[in-house]
């Protein structure tokens, strides 16, 4: 029996879709799927919504759950990690309201900029202990991470970790191609593409339509009509998707993640002085707060509605943790897309970068494949976010606070609001405000 231990399963909703995915997975219906959560409350809603998950799917998995994190980790032959360390209080909430005395707005702040790199200082550290934990109880096992910021955590478990077998895993490539469908009016099991980049800066370098007769139609001719005109649609959380449009009509690619997200990783779009960017690109600032609140309040109401004797719905979702579980357990051969140390997987890209590329994923393991050079100006933008990635895993390599300064310093959007003693001063505010949720820096 398979055994797949759940780590941060108090997230419900997406511990839910994970779940779901794993028991409609033909010959995954009786997996051993262990939860664990340090809050008692959470972890307690997560293991009665899995089991109202096998009545309604009529599976039969063994569900436990447990507190102790090791129990749930021994002899599992699949780790998926999805924690948020510090939770939105008080660790999201400092990450925004402090930036914003100084003028610094953000909207997501989970990936890159100055609530990205706090993110990942408090994160990996407690992800390395999750991957110690796992080489005494699961040393064989597979670690299918999902938690963000993923290129500063995948890179630095890359360093940490090097005999650690794991991949980093988003729904950015999978879903934006299914969102780029429905834009053109195309159904997405008629799209092939080819993605590589690095997490939440990927691009499209073919989009392409497999019509019946096997003809393939290049379908970057009418996305670029699509922004001339901004007959397109809004994202999957129903933000305006301006910024990813205008992207493409000046880089001539599509970019993976989300207008509100990307809006971040540039220097163009969010400027304190040009209020009129704002709203021309119908920038949701402070978005991320705004979905953590939304969703504690909705929390009871959520919780009773899964958990409740009613129907739940319980549909695949687009994420890749069960069909690479088939893949690796069943023999299922299945290409999806992850993150991972660039071991010459992308040429114009440096060795300690963490790539987003496709992966060959069968029985005898997963496969990451080389995809060469990318057009010169989409590894140069990649370049950009990539410093800061680095300089933020140096200083929890080295245990250096002036590496977290560099790291604030190079951030594109940081870089373009304050100016170098604004930068120093809120890096000390910051990690003061975070105190012993970040390593000590000297």
């Amino acid at each position: 029996m398979v055994k797949i231990s759940i780590i941060g399963a108090g997230s419900t909703v997406f511990m839910k879709n994970i779940v779901t995915d794993i028991v409609l997975e033909p010959g995954l219906e009786t997996a051993h799927i262990a939860l664990h959560d340090i809050d008692a409350a959470r972890l307690a809603t997560s293991e009665k919504v899995a089991r109202r998950i096998a009545e309604t799917t009529a599976t039969t998995p063994t569900i436990d759950a447990t507190l102790d994190r090791r129990a749930a980790l021994q002899d599992a032959d699949f780790v998926i990690t999805m924690i948020q360390v510090g939770g939105y209080q008080p660790a999201t909430v400092i990450d925004f309201e402090i930036p914003k005395q100084y003028g610094l707005r953000q909207t997501i702040g989970d990936t890159l900029g100055i609530g990205g790199i706090m993110r990942g200082l408090r994160t990996v550290p407690v992800l390395k202990g999750i991957v110690d934990d796992m080489a005494d109880c699961c040393p064989d096992a597979l670690l299918l991470q999902y938690v963000n910021p993923m290129a500063i955590n995948c890179l630095a478990l890359s360093q940490l970790a090097p005999q650690l077998n794991y991949v980093g895993l988003c729904h950015s490539v999978q879903g934006t191609a299914i969102d780029l469908a429905r834009d053109l009016g195309e159904m997405p099991e008629d799209i092939e593409y080819d993605c590589a980049g690095i997490n939440h800066v990927a691009f499209y370098t073919r989009f392409e339509k497999r019509h019946p007769d096997g003809r393939m139609e290049d379908l970057y001719p009418r996305l670029k009509a699509l922004a001339e005109t901004r007959q397109y649609g809004r994202g999957w959380e129903d933000c305006a998707n301006h910024v990813r449009y205008e992207m493409l009509t000046r880089l001539g690619y599509f970019v993976t993640e989300s207008s509100e997200h990307f809006a971040e990783y540039t220097p163009y779009f969010i400027k304190g002085n040009q209020p009129q960017l704002i709203e021309k690109y119908e920038i949701p600032l402070d978005e991320y707060p705004r979905r953590c609140e939304a969703q504690i309040a909705e929390w009871e109401a959520q919780a009773a509605a899964l958990t409740g004797g009613g129907d739940i719905t319980c549909e695949k979702s687009v994420e890749y943790a069960a069909r690479i579980i088939a893949a690796r357990s069943l023999g299922k051969p299945d290409k999806i897309h992850g993150n991972v140390a660039n071991t010459g997987l992308i040429d114009n890209l440096p060795a300690n970068a963490c790539v987003e590329v496709p992966f060959l994923v069968d029985g005898s393991g997963l496969h990451p494949q080389p995809v060469g050079a990318l057009p010169p100006q989409l590894a140069a933008l990649m370049q950009t976010n990539i410093g800061v990635q680095q300089l933020t895993v140096e200083a929890l390599l080295t245990g250096k606070r002036e590496h977290v300064y560099h790291a604030a310093m190079l951030d594109p959007h940081t870089a373009a609001e304050l100016n170098l003693d604004q930068i120093w001063a809120l890096v000390d505010d910051m990690l003061e405000a975070h105190g012993a949720a970040i390593p000590e820096l000297k």
